[in-house]
Protein backbone atom coordinates (compact mmCIF):
# COMPACT_ATOMS: atom_id res chain seq x y z
CA UNK A 1 0.00 0.00 0.00
CA UNK A 2 1.86 3.29 -1.25
CA UNK A 3 2.39 6.16 1.42
CA UNK A 4 2.10 10.18 0.58
CA UNK A 5 2.76 12.31 3.34
CA UNK A 6 1.64 9.80 6.22
CA UNK A 7 -1.13 8.71 4.21
CA UNK A 8 -2.16 5.37 3.17
CA UNK A 9 -3.76 5.71 -0.46
CA UNK A 10 -5.62 2.57 -1.48
CA UNK A 11 -3.17 0.59 -4.47
CA UNK A 12 -6.45 -0.38 -6.66
CA UNK A 13 -7.68 3.44 -7.16
CA UNK A 14 -6.63 5.20 -10.15
CA UNK A 15 -3.72 7.82 -8.88
CA UNK A 16 -5.80 10.90 -9.52
CA UNK A 17 -8.15 9.06 -7.19
CA UNK A 18 -6.13 7.88 -4.83
CA UNK A 19 -4.84 10.84 -4.22
CA UNK A 20 -7.76 12.60 -3.23
CA UNK A 21 -7.54 10.43 0.34
CA UNK A 22 -4.61 13.12 1.52
CA UNK A 23 -6.70 15.44 3.79
CA UNK A 24 -6.45 18.68 1.53
CA UNK A 25 -5.83 17.47 -1.91
CA UNK A 26 -9.85 17.70 -3.72
CA UNK A 27 -10.28 16.67 -7.43
CA UNK A 28 -8.82 19.86 -9.27
CA UNK A 29 -5.71 19.69 -7.01
CA UNK A 30 -5.03 15.97 -8.04
CA UNK A 31 -5.49 16.31 -11.76
CA UNK A 32 -2.75 19.24 -11.44
CA UNK A 33 -0.14 17.21 -9.49
CA UNK A 34 -0.60 14.58 -11.81
CA UNK A 35 -0.02 16.80 -14.67
CA UNK A 36 2.97 18.42 -12.60
CA UNK A 37 4.71 15.02 -12.36
CA UNK A 38 3.95 13.74 -15.92
CA UNK A 39 2.07 10.16 -14.40
CA UNK A 40 -0.65 9.33 -16.26
CA UNK A 41 -4.13 10.03 -14.58
CA UNK A 42 -5.16 5.89 -15.58
CA UNK A 43 -2.54 4.75 -13.56
CA UNK A 44 -3.42 2.83 -10.62
CA UNK A 45 -1.25 3.53 -7.26
CA UNK A 46 -0.04 -0.18 -6.45
CA UNK A 47 1.67 0.28 -10.26
CA UNK A 48 4.11 3.43 -8.94
CA UNK A 49 7.79 3.13 -8.14
CA UNK A 50 9.78 5.20 -5.45
CA UNK A 51 10.51 7.57 -8.42
CA UNK A 52 6.57 8.69 -9.10
CA UNK A 53 6.02 8.67 -5.35
CA UNK A 54 8.74 10.66 -4.53
CA UNK A 55 7.74 13.29 -7.44
CA UNK A 56 4.29 13.15 -6.14
CA UNK A 57 5.24 14.09 -2.32
CA UNK A 58 8.21 17.00 -4.14
CA UNK A 59 5.09 18.71 -6.17
CA UNK A 60 2.81 18.39 -3.16
CA UNK A 61 5.53 20.15 -0.62
CA UNK A 62 7.23 22.36 -3.19
CA UNK A 63 3.90 23.24 -4.45
CA UNK A 64 2.56 25.61 -1.35
CA UNK A 65 -0.14 22.94 -0.78
CA UNK A 66 -1.51 23.02 2.50
CA UNK A 67 -2.12 18.90 3.20
CA UNK A 68 -2.85 16.80 6.55
CA UNK A 69 -1.26 18.02 9.74
CA UNK A 70 -0.51 21.62 8.47
CA UNK A 71 -3.97 22.54 7.06
CA UNK A 72 -5.62 20.63 10.16
CA UNK A 73 -3.60 22.96 12.47
CA UNK A 74 -4.06 26.25 10.65
CA UNK A 75 -8.03 25.34 10.38
CA UNK A 76 -8.37 24.76 14.22
CA UNK A 77 -6.28 28.15 15.09
CA UNK A 78 -8.65 30.13 12.46
CA UNK A 79 -11.72 28.37 14.98
CA UNK A 80 -9.87 29.48 18.09
CA UNK A 81 -8.99 32.72 16.98
CA UNK A 82 -12.65 33.66 15.87
CA UNK A 83 -13.65 32.08 19.60
CA UNK A 84 -11.08 34.45 21.38
CA UNK A 85 -12.33 37.29 19.87
CA UNK A 86 -15.80 36.62 20.86
CA UNK A 87 -17.24 37.05 17.49
CA UNK A 88 -20.78 35.88 16.43
CA UNK A 89 -19.27 32.65 14.59
CA UNK A 90 -16.74 31.68 17.24
CA UNK A 91 -19.54 31.63 19.71
CA UNK A 92 -21.72 29.71 17.46
CA UNK A 93 -19.21 26.93 16.91
CA UNK A 94 -18.01 27.17 20.70
CA UNK A 95 -21.75 26.09 21.54
CA UNK A 96 -22.22 23.91 18.46
CA UNK A 97 -24.64 25.58 16.94
CA UNK A 98 -25.08 26.43 13.13
CA UNK A 99 -22.86 29.04 11.83
CA UNK A 100 -24.15 30.44 8.76
CA UNK A 101 -27.68 32.04 9.51
CA UNK A 102 -29.74 28.52 9.15
CA UNK A 103 -32.68 28.26 11.25
CA UNK A 104 -32.32 26.51 14.45
CA UNK A 105 -36.32 26.83 15.78
CA UNK A 106 -36.48 22.91 13.07
CA UNK A 107 -34.23 21.28 11.03
CA UNK A 108 -30.69 22.04 13.13
CA UNK A 109 -30.18 18.38 13.91
CA UNK A 110 -26.84 17.59 13.01
CA UNK A 111 -25.38 20.37 14.70
CA UNK A 112 -27.26 20.65 18.23
CA UNK A 113 -27.29 16.71 18.53
CA UNK A 114 -30.30 14.22 19.69
CA UNK A 115 -32.77 16.13 20.83
CA UNK A 116 -33.34 16.76 24.31
CA UNK A 117 -37.20 17.64 26.00
CA UNK A 118 -36.58 20.78 27.71
CA UNK A 119 -40.13 21.69 30.48
CA UNK A 120 -42.44 20.76 32.35
CA UNK A 121 -41.91 16.85 33.14
CA UNK A 122 -43.32 14.48 35.42
CA UNK A 123 -41.61 13.34 38.35
CA UNK A 124 -42.13 9.80 38.57
CA UNK A 125 -41.39 9.17 42.46
CA UNK A 126 -43.60 12.64 43.61
CA UNK A 127 -46.26 10.88 45.53
CA UNK A 128 -50.36 12.09 43.58
CA UNK A 129 -52.67 13.66 45.91
CA UNK A 130 -52.79 16.49 48.62
CA UNK A 131 -49.29 15.92 51.09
Amino acid sequence: MPRIIGVDIPPNKRIDIALRYVYGIGPKIATEIVEKTGIKPATRAKDLDETELSKIVHVIQEGDYLVEGDLRRERSLNLKRLQNIKSYRGLRHARGLPVRGQRTSTNARTRKGKKKTVGAQRNPNAKTGIH
